[in-house]
């Protein structure tokens, strides 16, 4: 874990944005337009998808994937100009929010500046010409990080750009060098104190397939020396197994309290039900009142939260990457989370969200109860998954509580709680 990682991370709102998919427009100007709605979510950063020029040559789609770049030290045309991105920082910035970019350093598309600049700062095939060493990303071509100039030119990118926003996620950071990760990390702190990192992770059994071909894959531990956060891919797949059937609960739950001794006191992980690469929430889980009790359960979780734009109206449609494919800001099936939403984030907020010992329990097939301990303060949140009406053992005193979400009086009687089928919250 990077030693001076933030605790106070655990209180965040992170919300991602894809420019061209945002808006009809899908423009800088058009996103600075709902700044204040974004803002009023709870939203304390906002994320940006790449926004540099897109790679022409073996391009998907018509507008091609925004991590196929072509100049990183440029600005993606269709969204605007670089006065356009400054004053949107600004903009977010006088909101009281902060704004991370992606940078995406594993790869560039085919055409890129640096393949025609420094060619010998690439990965080549046995025949001398470009490639990537995973092969369905047939719209780019890897780096090579052997070479150390390569590394003075992608630290000075991020120096620029550190200039303007406050930090970065990192796209597949575990295949870039982590020590050209902890060298960046000391030079950009020079330019933005407290810049804040996040690393897409990556799962388990792709660490372990990289692996056995030879090629640099690195852990979330590994990953942590450098990185603030990390994404949740160590366990997104037992989730979403349990929710298709294929393990129980229990399996999930107990992989979340590993988490507590496997990382560093301070780790922070990003908590999610959905972002650009993975299936919308809603379509996953398309009950309602199962939708809220996963919500506010990725709320209550150690770590923090995170939203894709179309998330707080239960969109279900995950929008493409290679095309236009404008996301829907307006309630799905009448499902309009955006008051409970900012509701949760508020509740994050609370000190004990920040620092505390966590653990989660299955206490039945469908329901969780976890609980935030520190000193003499508790946080226990109860999530009905299948939103179901449950009778839930809590270990806590009897008495009257006030619920967070909903501010009505639950009843502890002999250590239990009756559940009507959507989440509690209850700190104490």
């Amino acid at each position: 874990m990077a030693d001076t990682t933030s605790k106070e991370l655990r209180n965040k709102l992170i919300y991602q944005i894809f420019v061209r998919n945002y808006s009809e427009e899908g423009t800088f100007r058009a996103v600075e337009s709902d700044l204040d709605r974004i803002r009023d979510l709870g939203t304390d950063i906002v994320y940006f998808l790449p926004i540099h020029p897109i790679g022409v040559k073996n391009r998907k789609g018509t507008l091609g994937s925004p991590y196929a770049i072509r100049d990183y030290r440029s600005i993606n045309p269709e969204y605007g100009t670089i006065e356009d991105f400054k004053r949107l920082v600004s903009a977010i910035h006088a909101k009281g929010m902060k704004c991370i970019i992606d940078v995406v350093y594993n790869h560039t598309s085919p055409d890129s500046v640096l393949s025609q600049e420094h060619p010998e700062w690439f990965y080549h095939k046995k025949d001398g010409s470009f490639g990537n060493r995973v092969g369905d990303w047939s719209d780019i071509i890897d780096l090579d990080y052997n070479n150390m100039e390569l590394w003075d030119y992608q630290i000075e990118t991020l120096k620029y750009w550190a200039e303007i926003v406050d930090g970065f996620r990192c796209d597949v950071a575990p295949l870039v060098p982590v020590k050209f990760w902890e060298r960046a990390r000391v030079e950009v702190e020079q330019v933005r104190s407290g810049c804040i990192w996040l690393s897409e992770s990556i799962e388990p059994n792709f660490i372990i397939h990289l692996r056995s071909r030879n090629i640099t894959a690195h852990s979330d531990g590994e990953i942590y020396r450098a990185f603030d956060i990390s994404y949740d891919y160590d366990i997104y797949n037992i989730m979403t197994d349990y929710i298709f059937g294929k393990q129980p609960l229990s399996a999930y739950a107990e992989a979340i309290n590993r988490q507590e001794y496997i990382y560093p006191d301070n780790y922070v992980k990003l908590r999610f039900l959905e972002n650009h690469d993975q299936t919308r929430a809603h379509f996953l889980i398309p009950d309602y009142k199962s939708l809220l009790n996963y919500t506010a359960f990725m709320f209550f979780q150690k770590g923090t939260a995170f939203l894709y734009a179309g998330q707080e109206f239960g969109v279900s449609h995950l929008p493409g990457l290679f095309d236009k494919d404008t996301v829907k800001r307006s309630p799905e099936d009448n499902l309009d989370m955006t008051g409970f939403i900012k509701n949760l984030a508020e509740i994050k907020k609370s000190e004990i969200f920040k620092d505390s010992v966590y653990s989660v329990t299955a206490v039945n097939e469908d329901t969780l109860v976890a609980v935030h301990s520190h000193s003499k303060e508790k946080a226990v949140g109860v999530f009905s998954l299948k939103g179901k009406t449950v009778h839930v053992p809590v270990d806590m005193p009897d008495g009257l509580y006030v619920d967070m979400i909903s501010s009505k009086k639950i009843e502890v009687f002999r250590k239990s709680i009756n559940c009507e089928g959507k989440p509690i919250i209850l700190i104490y």
